[in-house]
């Protein structure tokens, strides 16, 4: 670990500004899944324990640079005082001078929640005044928001310019460490997963992963385009027409580097998502007038097998619409297939993490990481903002 980390930092008396991801589902008012909340106990608990008062920052959804009621992290404050057994008291605001009295006030071991970060346009748009204005609130920055790190926002980049030292959260050397293994020195034979909707979404990681893995293994919606450009008849399966011609040239490049790459062989098939009930046919198989909404269990079965002797695994998507019971046993099924392959697993976005959690596997998985897309920008080998701006260890 490279990078400054807040285990480094002496916090004795100090305002650390800790830079969370609780961008959370809310649902009747209240936190729906508290996974990002439990997350970033760890620091939390770490900095009120070493003897800091805690500034806690966050956005939540898109409330496009306006205040929103709908979006205000008061459901969040609730739940963490429920987590931690203590007040968590949020600020009227996430700057000003009110906001700077209340964050001066702080004695040792107490915590303040910033209103959505959001709820200012010169968040999402890296504005230096508002990112000295943040700056203000602390002595210190931490940052264990992976899951934003993608993001060049104020309170992700330009902070770390007005406020240091700038230390990765404990959150946020686990996300690093746990893909630094996968993009450093892997364990081989490594096999990588992709699901989800489009190969467009995937792109730039399929062409990332070749160069690394000894296999891939395509499902989901983008499985279709693959096979469209095998010449498969898909039926009213997702396709993407303008990218057939790059799945070929995926496909022969792996075939060029010695990458296996392991398609659908058969396909739960349907009139749509919403339908009562699917049925599994072959790839060659699918009627004109249905679209394949989930692998198949022979599809299953042989990404099962590829999995066997496997040392790595890395897992990104969903196979089929699994949020849609009819469609779900293929993700499900591969979930526990990954689960009890015996290699390092990193499993990573949040339909993937909701598919381990739904099949009881999660315990089983060598880390199941809590960011979407900062997740794939870094296995694509991108500089994240967020990475970039934490400070170096000496």
């Amino acid at each position: 670990m490279a990078k400054l980390t807040v285990e480094d930092l002496d916090l004795q008396g100090k305002r650390v500004f800790l830079r969370a991801d609780l961008n959370v589902p809310l649902a009747d008012g209240r936190v729906a899944d508290d996974t990002r909340l439990v997350a970033v106990l760890p620091t939390l608990a770490h900095c009120l324990k070493a003897g800091a008062s805690v500034i806690l920052a966050s956005h939540l959804g898109r409330p496009k640079g306006k205040p929103d009621p709908t979006y205000s992290l008061a459901p969040v404050a609730h739940r963490l005082e429920e987590l931690l057994g203590q007040p968590v008291p949020l600020a009227p605001d996430s700057v000003g001078e009110a906001v700077e009295a209340q964050a001066r006030q702080l004695e040792p071991g107490q915590l303040l929640l910033l209103e959505n970060l959001r709820f200012h346009p010169g968040e999402e748009a890296n504005d230096a005044a508002f990112a000295q204005a943040l700056a203000r609130l602390g002595d210190c920055y931490v940052n264990d928001a992976f899951g934003a790190a993608h993001r060049a926002h104020a309170s992700i980049d330009a902070i770390t310019r007005y406020l240091s030292p700038a230390a990765a959260g404990l959150l946020m050397c686990r996300e690093l460490e746990a893909l630094g293994r996968i993009l450093g020195r892997p364990e081989r034979p490594l096999v990588a997963i992709l699901g989800g909707a489009k190969v467009s979404d995937k792109l730039a990681l399929v062409q990332s992963l070749l160069d690394r893995v000894d296999t891939l293994l395509v499902g989901g919606g983008m499985a279709f385009t693959f096979l469209g450009a095998l010449g498969h008849g898909v039926g009213r399966s997702l396709v993407e027409p303008e990218r057939i011609e790059l799945a070929r040239q995926v496909m022969a490049e792996a075939n060029r580097r010695g990458v296996h790459l392991g398609l659908p062989v058969d396909a739960v098939v349907a009139e749509g998502p919403e339908s009562g009930e699917g049925r599994a046919v072959g790839i060659r198989e699918i009627p004109a007038h249905l679209m394949g909404l989930d692998i198949g269990p022979l599809t299953v079965a042989r990404f099962t097998h590829a999995l066997s002797g496997a040392k790595t695994v890395v897992w990104n998507g969903p196979m089929g619409v699994f949020e849609k019971p009819p469609f779900a046993q293929g993700t499900l099924g591969l979930a526990r297939a990954i689960a009890g392959c015996g290699a390092f697993s990193v499993v990573g976005g949040g339909d993937t993490a909701a598919a381990i959690k739904q099949a009881g596997v999660a315990e089983k998985i060598g880390y199941v990481s809590t960011a979407g897309g900062a997740f794939i920008e870094f296995l694509e080998g991108r500089t994240l903002p967020g990475v970039a701006a934490l400070g170096e260890r000496s």
